[in-house]
């Protein structure tokens, strides 16, 4: 076969073969250096020498990245909002639904028998099995008055995107008390189950009626602490630690009802796969301000001391405190140090070349 072989290509000397050889291996170096350069392409290239960012630049090029694991991050994304009642949760979702069919995305209530905001054991499997698996959902927006479910402990590859608001808990105490008495202007029809009690939040303080009890307050905490027994402990200290470590490990963002286009628009310059249209639509809609009690007094000072001289308000005040104060880091940390162009970064000086 070798004779074969050499018969067929004209007589070459050794020095020929050398410089063949050589030409061959420069081939390949520049062939495998232009792929290279191709998959490591600096974020400055991608973004243009403006440095000026659109909601649609922004989603191409998270496309443009290459993910060398094949998982398509864009297409298989799962955001879970476990909203806390009044949050002001109603009208982020209803953008949500306003948008989805635009956006080409799903949006997934949660409903858990007789509103219970902790899973059973079954339950807790089958809900995480159904959220990774369910690709024809994907990409999907589900949220549901429950508490914050760890996915790692399922032996789950790729856990869903957990978002949330929290508020100041008097405020959303005395904004749940009127609720239950007279409804909102979302379902003005619907007959609550106080319905008819006139009884005002600071009467109900003074008389010391379960209603106004702190202990009320207790439901951000557990819901940031997730499903263990010790987290629905009014006061555990446990459980408000275990909500800050979930809050700043788990949660891509949590923010405060009081800021809510900032936390809409956080949300769409980092994943406009799903949030695209979400800050116009906000500003210019009528989903700005949904589910507004029909009727609300806020508490007299006196009222406002009792409350807070109560070991449940000052905890669940400082998990609020918390997760301000990591908002407005993130919201800070989004601009350069000049306040005027949005913070980039890019890849360089990437060895071998």
């Amino acid at each position: 076969m070798y004779k074969k072989f050499r018969k067929i290509l004209p007589a070459m000397r050794p020095v020929h073969w050398l410089v063949l050889s050589c030409i061959a291996v420069v081939t390949c170096y520049f062939l495998l250096e232009i792929r290279l350069d191709r998959a490591f392409k600096p974020l400055s290239k991608l973004t243009g020498n403006s440095g000026k960012q659109s909601v649609a630049d922004q989603a191409a090029l998270s496309r443009s990245i290459p993910t060398f694991d094949g998982y398509d991050y864009e297409e298989q994304l799962v955001v879970l909002y476990n909203r806390v009642p009044k949050t002001g949760s109603t009208s982020f979702v209803n953008i949500a639904y306003d948008l989805c069919k635009q956006n080409r995305y799903h949006v997934l209530h949660i409903n858990v028998t007789a509103n219970m905001h902790v899973l059973s054991l079954p339950n807790q499997i089958s809900f995480v099995r159904n959220v990774t698996k369910w690709h024809v959902m994907k990409p999907a927006l589900y949220h549901g008055h429950m508490a914050f479910l760890d996915f790692s402990k399922f032996q789950i590859a790729h856990k869903p995107i957990y978002i949330n608001l929290v508020r100041k808990p008097l405020d959303r105490l005395v904004s749940y008390y009127y609720f239950l008495r007279y409804g909102d202007n979302y379902r003005p029809n619907l007959v609550r189950k106080k319905a008819g009690n006139k009884i005002t939040f600071d009467e109900c303080v003074v008389q010391k009626q379960p209603d106004c009890d702190p202990k009320n307050m207790w439901l951000q905490i557990p819901f940031f602490c997730g499903h263990a027994a010790e987290c629905w402990e009014p006061g555990s200290d446990w459980a408000l630690k275990q909500a800050k470590h979930n809050l700043v490990n788990e949660y891509f963002l949590v923010g405060v009802t009081e800021q809510m286009y900032e936390f809409v628009d956080l949300l769409e310059r980092s994943l406009p796969r799903i949030f695209q249209g979400f800050r116009e639509h906000y500003q210019n809609s009528n989903k700005s301000h949904l589910r507004v009690t029909s009727s609300k007094l806020p508490p007299n000072e006196s009222t406002i001391q009792a409350i807070q001289r109560s070991k449940i308000w000052q905890m669940e005040n400082e998990l609020y405190e918390f997760a301000l104060a990591q908002f407005e880091f993130t919201k800070k940390k989004l601009m350069q140090p000049d306040n005027k162009h949005l913070q980039q970064f890019m890849y360089e000086k990437i060895r071998p070349k």
